[in-house]
């Protein structure tokens, strides 16, 4: 993980446990000072590491104490996000279970970011609240997918097909979110779902996929939704104020069915998205949908026309896990000269 994703990573974390969903989750579960002390440290940490990043060449040792703060903001970014997954659920199986699990889980996290924030006193770092550090974007995603490599995703493909083709009482433009921890196959679901020729296909005329990623500027996230738009404009987009976007892209959309793909959303800022919303909300034909896939359930809530619609896309089965790590370190019928592995792989 580069430097500069680690101070993104430090800000979703630090954005997510300031939420109102997570403060009042935090609430039910019995672990809201937990939270709030893990939020401090790792605002304090983040400003160290504003000082540590000028100091970092000529001082190997501080490059390490970074590679620390890595791996602990790693496993504190899966546990937020399961937390933020458990608490979107409408029903909690086992509450005390969870309650338990979650405060084990995030006491650790505390001890081990005060340990690290301990040890800045050896490299006399100062706290810098001016952040000009430029944030590497995420890799940018495509809509093509090669369905011989999806494993077990048929039965949820066609869950959020039924959500997509659903004709609600609403009338306004409809927004399905995909939610889930990173690396569950989030983007790949929604692939499948935008390449179905049967149902999809049929019923919206235009489809467009944007990957949104760490940018939600309005301006720049209309310009990819236009050039996504069969027949783009051989126009130079970019030299385009908002103004005159939104209008090309109002033209555009008039009057047609559309889907449109919002794949990895991150922006939490309601404003922002309210803007892109009412820009394109009355255009299309009714019937129309964003799928947007998205790791943080505040933001589905956000972008949710209606919290029945979100889908929390769940990990795969114990055999379908065994089955993709197969194919993942075997060639095709090899993992059969290796039945001692297979044997303790299970």
């Amino acid at each position: 993980m580069a430097e500069s994703l680690l101070f993104t990573v430090a800000e979703s974390l630090i954005g997510k446990l300031t939420s109102r969903a997570i403060e009042e989750a935090s609430l039910t579960l019995g672990v809201y000072r937990d939270l709030q002390d893990m939020k401090d440290k790792m605002a304090l940490i983040k400003a160290f590491m504003l000082d540590a990043e000028h100091k970092k060449p000529h001082n190997n040792v501080l490059s390490e104490w970074l590679r620390q703060i890595k791996h602990v903001f790693s496993d504190a970014e899966d546990i937020v996000d399961d937390f933020e997954c458990t608490a979107l659920r409408k029903r909690v199986v086992n509450m005390v279970a969870a309650q338990v699990r979650m405060a084990r889980e995030i006491k650790d996290i505390n001890q081990r970011l005060a340990k690290v924030a301990a040890q800045r006193d050896m490299f006399g770092l100062q706290i810098n609240e001016k952040d000009t550090h430029v944030v590497d974007m995420r890799e940018m995603t495509h809509s093509h997918v090669n369905h011989l490599n999806v494993i077990a995703r048929e039965d949820d493909k066609n869950k959020i097909i039924k959500l997509l083709l659903q004709d609600g009482h609403d009338k306004s433009l409809s927004v399905i979110p995909i939610v889930g921890m990173g690396g569950l196959g989030k983007t790949t679901l929604a692939k499948l779902v935008f390449n179905e020729i049967t149902n999809i296909d049929e019923c919206f005329p235009l489809k467009m996929w944007v990957c949104v990623s760490n940018n939600f500027e309005l301006r720049i996230v209309l310009i990819k939704i236009r050039n996504s738009a069969p027949n783009p404009t051989s126009e130079k987009l970019e030299n385009f104020e908002t103004e005159q976007l939104q209008n090309h892209l109002r033209h555009t959309l008039q009057d047609q069915k559309f889907l449109l793909i919002l794949d990895d959303v991150w922006e939490d800022d309601n404003a922002r998205w309210d803007e892109l919303k009412e820009i394109i909300i009355d255009t299309g034909v009714e019937g129309s949908k964003i799928l947007v896939t998205t790791r943080s359930p505040l933001i589905a809530t956000l972008m949710c026309s209606n919290s029945s619609n979100s889908y929390l896309l769940e990990g795969l089965s114990k055999d379908d896990s065994f089955y993709l790590f197969l194919k993942l370190a075997f060639k095709e019928g090899e993992d059969k000269k290796h039945s001692q592995l297979l044997e303790i792989g299970r």
